[in-house]
């Protein structure tokens, strides 16, 4: 699920997607059913692609492939929906998948474009976003919890607590994005993280707004160069990017909260619309491939929705990554995946996280 969000980020993204789109749109693209050609993918930020894959698919397919970045789900959908530029393959989390479909923006899938499709574990088929498996397929899977610098904090952080502590006033860090900062408050005062309870929420905001005064900053990749080089503290985020962040920074600690967590699958789709979608099955399949995926995860540090590949890497890992990489059922019982949530829950986030961060 990778997974961030901010409504000046959103507003640049749109602009730039508008500036881009002329030439987005533009482009001699082939058919759909001559060879070679290209792909345009949409993915999140962080690394969450070994972009030396792209180089091989080339190679094998003759298939370019176009290749840029978002922050959040929220910021993709933005750009989607306001029809300012035009992507192949995009690779939202869950809940969004299941907005997307519900508001009929991605195209079914032809599978038989996607033979590597029957190695994708079958406990991430059929999923509640997309319970008839027409329009998404699993690429990787993940959790979210605590990172923290343990150089610089003394306590044993077990509890979302910490980030509304005052004791590390200006050291900490928060999701640049509405989802998961309410996730992370409704789940630390003992709620769903798919509340729709109005008075939930406005409790959760409430929580957010007393902790605006003791943050440092609202990040998502950022949190990269803040938690690595020491200048904060302590801050939320996915399973897979701190074991990218540990190669630079050995003091750092991931710990999954007592209260419990998120987690997530993220899936590649294809948008309504798109320009060459052939073309896109035809990469999605090679993502999906074992040894791709074995690749790709050990690029970026998620778990591959893929069974062979999955197998094959956990058996390279030691028992302290493989935990972070693999939660545990017990973990995961604890843990909540979004769903998407009615258009009213929706537009009260949008309020009150356009009013947080004013």
């Amino acid at each position: 699920m990778k997974k961030r969000f901010t409504v000046l980020m959103v507003a640049l993204s749109i602009l730039l997607a508008l500036m881009l789109a002329p030439a987005l749109s533009g482009c001699d693209k082939k058919d759909d059913n001559s060879e070679g050609g290209e792909v345009y993918v949409y993915n999140w930020g962080g690394p969450y692609i070994e972009e030396d894959i792209f180089k091989d698919f080339e190679k094998e397919t003759g298939i370019k492939v176009n290749y840029s970045e978002y922050q959040s789900n929220e910021e993709m959908y933005a750009i989607l929906k306001s029809g300012s530029a035009f992507y192949d393959v995009i690779i939202p989390s869950d809940y969004m998948v299941a907005r997307l479909i519900s508001e009929g923006m991605l195209e079914e899938l032809d599978f038989s474009n996607i033979p590597n499709y029957e190695l994708i574990d079958s406990k991430y088929k059929n999923l509640n976003y997309d319970p008839n498996g027409k329009y998404s397929v699993a690429y990787m899977t993940g959790t979210v919890g605590l990172i923290y610098n343990s150089a610089l904090i003394d306590d044993d952080i077990t509890s979302w607590a910490s980030l509304f502590d005052s004791a590390y006033a200006g050291q900490i860090l928060m999701f640049d994005n509405p989802r998961d900062a309410f996730g992370i408050a409704l789940k630390y005062l003992g709620y769903s993280q798919n509340s729709e309870s109005e008075s939930e929420i406005r409790e959760a905001y409430e929580l957010l707004v007393g902790q605006k005064q003791i943050l440092q900053a609202y990040v998502m990749d950022q949190i990269f160069d803040k938690l690595e080089s020491g200048e904060a503290y302590i801050g939320p985020y996915y399973a897979g990017d701190y074991l990218l962040m540990l190669e630079n920074n050995p003091e750092l600690v991931f710990v999954r909260p007592i209260e419990g967590s998120n987690a997530f699958v993220d899936a590649m789709c294809v948008p309504k619309g798109a320009k060459n979608k052939t073309n896109a099955e035809i990469f999605i399949d090679y993502m999906c491939s074992t040894d791709v995926a074995i690749q790709n995860m050990d690029a970026i540090g998620y778990a591959s929705a893929n069974y062979e590949a999955a197998e094959e890497y956990a058996e390279e890992l030691d028992s302290e990554d493989y935990d972070v990489m693999f939660a545990s059922d017990e973990v995961l019982a604890s843990c909540d995946v979004f769903t998407n949530l009615s258009q009213e829950t929706l537009e009260l986030y949008n309020d009150l996280w356009t009013e947080l961060k004013r």
